[in-house]
């Protein structure tokens, strides 16, 4: 069992062989393939469910799932759980009627797991008990029921994962007695108690990200290493089990597309509590040990990471960075918390952030998220009279004209936006509540606060936080034709505006020479160009005072926050998009995220980084994304690691946001096209997930080797 790498040394062994082989079996399709077989419950011969109100089918779905979906029991996991329905892959409620399915899921989220861990789910009834007591409206009732339906169907599973273990794990029968609806008592408890509440919400079609997981299980290992009850050899053990389950939905013969293993199951890492005080811990620790050694993917690691963060630390992200496959990325966390203080998350709550599951930043188990990305290169190309016929286009006299033509363009975009959200909502009765009919979420909505308190659901306004987040892609696009203009056009006079329109109109033909001088002559973002970079800076930062200055309306009840990303969308974008006057022709791949175009950026990794922190990235307070590859034979020996530690630093000390590192060689996966079954496990970070190279579509790949092969 080879555990794919991309480094000169092999990934080390910690793991029993039993472990590893259990391992080697998930990742090679064996528990996705069994979902598939059972892909959903059926609801057919439910007398009357064609009059039943849309909550109450709901609730028949969930008790039918808990009560029909095949229990699983693997034979040397420590904890227990699975979401064995294959249609729940598809982020859909996995219960049909009439053949079709009934209510999608959710995703983009984080849940709240410590209270599960801390007080157990029998709290949760006891909250849901007293609230019923003020409930003044028959909504109100009727949503409340719906989220008691969810704990006794969650009862109703764990009582049938009693019943499969009863006479054969003793050992999984203990853990069950007490978890998860009571307080765990020890490390092992903590963790049955997280999958088991992860594992039953993602069975239900949902795809929850697990969020800050040396936080809630931490002080339990500590308390458990200090009574000698576990060793850490035993503790890597029981957490690697969370994480082999978590490949349960990889299949042998997965279809190809935009990749798998994006099923938005993040886990972020070290940082500050809600005390500021430093959270690293042996759980964190494990955490990297396990993906450092198994190659897994299917959970993308973003590290919190400050000036002052531990060194050991820093040295073991380098460590398992060195292996490739993208599965680890850091947040600068100290630009963060400003970020959301600036937004006017109370301090606590600003502490504890973690992500949507992706790597947008969010309030865990208190938001309702969802992003709306768009393409400024095509708000540009409209902007310059791409669209309009020959002789029509404005009249653009410099550079600036050029910027306030597409400047005004996004202004209408994103006012478009904000008021296309604003609809959704209405305010009733001292209260905001969503305008139309509300798909249920009580199993979401169970776990995110506020939801019972406002007696309302997850997409009706019951979470603190709601957040809706326009997204720009292609800002470097836009940044590096600008400046393009600026020089062919308007300093060096290598051809009138119009001229330029003319060649984007017909891409290039007749006009290679200047195409390639374009190209080629001028220094484009990425490079450490104040120049171009200035474009850049620019543009974002406009952008998000737009976003910003939308709140001030009081039209609805949403923070409106702006973001950066493509989320591997520059391929969804080609068809719309011409040529580029920094000499791409139609159909060429153009910037992923806030990442240079491919091929422009030629002066290394640390001038990427200064390129893009050039930016008041504070104002993207959900989250602006820097993708950076790194060839694998310049990170040998001790140097590399220290190579990679001084990249984390610089994008810490200047002012980053996210930012992806991800070691690869193109030869690598040119050789994964051409024998994909050699390279099954073969991960490679996308944009906010992770996916086994095999899995992605040509384009896709192509994609992917393009932008490895200009990298250092």
């Amino acid at each position: 069992m080879l555990f794919p790498t991309a480094s000169d040394s092999p990934r080390p062994v910690r793991l029993c062989e039993e472990t590893r082989k259990w391992a080697w079996e998930s990742m090679h399709g064996r528990y996705g393939d069994e979902a598939l077989r059972n892909p959903f419950v059926s609801l057919d011969g439910t007398e009357g469910f064609e009059s039943y109100t849309d909550i109450r089918k709901y609730d028949a779905a969930v008790r039918r799932i808990a009560e029909d979906a095949p229990v699983r029991v693997c034979g040397c996991e420590r904890i227990c759980g699975s979401a064995t329905l294959g249609a729940a892959i598809s982020c859909i409620l996995p219960a049909y009627h009439g053949g079709r399915p009934v209510f999608p899921a959710v995703s983009h989220l984080t849940i709240r797991y410590d209270k599960v861990i801390r007080e157990g789910i029998d709290s949760y009834s006891r909250d849901i008990a007293e609230r019923l007591k003020s409930a003044s409206s028959p909504a109100e009732e009727e949503f409340l029921h719906s989220l008691e339906n969810v704990i006794e169907s969650m009862r109703i599973w764990h009582g049938r994962y009693k019943e499969a273990v009863k006479d054969t794990r003793p050992d999984l029968y203990g853990l069950l007695t007490r978890v998860p609806f009571g307080p765990a008592q020890n490390f092992t408890e903590a963790v049955q108690a997280l999958w088991f509440t992860f594992s039953f919400v993602r069975l239900c079609g949902n795809w929850p990200g697990i969020g800050r997981i040396d936080v809630l299980l931490g002080d339990y290992l500590k308390k458990d290493l200090e009574s000698g009850a576990l060793t850490l050899d035993e503790a890597r053990e029981i957490l690697a089990s969370l994480f082999i389950k978590g490949c349960e939905w990889i299949q042998s013969d997965t279809p190809v597309g935009s990749g798998d293993a994006q099923h938005y199951q993040n886990i972020v890492l070290a940082g500050m509590d809600e005390n500021r005080r430093e959270v690293t811990n042996e759980v964190t620790y494990l955490v990297l040990d396990i993906v450092e050694e198994l190659a897994i993917s299917d959970f993308p690691i973003t590290v919190r990471l400050r000036k002052d963060s531990p060194a050991r630390l820093k040295e073991k992200v380098a460590a398992v960075m060195k292996h490739g496959g993208g599965i680890v990325a850091v947040y600068n966390e100290e630009l963060i918390l400003r970020a959301l203080e600036g937004l006017g998350y109370p301090e606590k709550d600003a502490l504890s952030f973690a992500n949507d599951g992706c790597w947008e930043i969010q309030v865990p188990g208190k938001t309702d998220f969802t992003y709306m990305p768009f393409d400024a290169l095509q708000i540009f190309n409209e902007a310059i009279g791409l669209n309009k016929n020959d002789g029509d286009e404005p009249d653009l006299r410099s550079a600036e004209e050029v910027y306030a033509a597409f400047k005004k363009l996004l202004d209408e975009t994103v006012g478009n936006i904000y008021r296309g959200i604003s609809g959704g909502y209405k305010y009733e009765n001292g209260a905001w509540h969503a305008a139309g009919s509300v798909i249920p979420t009580s199993v979401i909505s169970l776990f995110e606060d506020g939801c019972i308190e406002n007696a309302k659901s997850y997409w009706d306004c019951g979470p603190v936080y709601v957040v809706r987040s326009p997204h720009i892609g292609g800002a470097p696009d836009v940044a590096d034709s600008l400046y393009a203009i600026q020089k062919a056009v308007f300093e060096d006079h290598l051809l009138t505006f119009h001229e330029l329109v003319c060649a984007l109109r017909n891409n290039w033909e007749g006009n290679e020479l200047l195409r390639l001088k374009i190209k080629n002559s001028y220094v484009y973002y990425g490079n450490d160009s104040d120049e171009v970079d200035g474009w850049h800076s620019r543009i974002l930062n406009d952008f998000a005072d737009t976003v910003i200055k939308c709140n001030d309306q009081g039209k609805c009840p949403v923070k409106f926050i702006p973001g950066v990303s493509t989320f591997g969308r520059q391929i969804e974008w080609l068809p719309n998009r011409c040529a580029t006057a920094f000499g791409c022709k139609k159909g060429e791949i153009l910037s992923g995220n806030d990442s240079p175009v491919p091929g422009t950026d030629t002066r290394g990794a640390t001038s990427i980084i200064r390129s893009y922190c050039k930016s008041d990235l504070v104002k993207q307070s959900c989250g602006a994304a820097l993708d950076v590859k790194i060839f694998p034979d310049s990170l040998g020996g001790d140097n590399g690691a220290a190579a990679l530690i001084g990249l984390m630093d610089g994008f810490i000390s200047l002012g980053g946001f996210f930012m992806q590192l991800d070691t690869v060689d193109a030869q690598t996966l040119i050789e994964a096209q051409k024998d994909p079954q050699k390279f099954k496990t073969l991960s490679v970070r996308v944009s906010g997930w992770n996916a086994r190279f095999v899995t992605l579509n040509r384009e896709w790949q192509n994609m992917i080797i393009e932008r490895t092969q200009s990298r250092i």
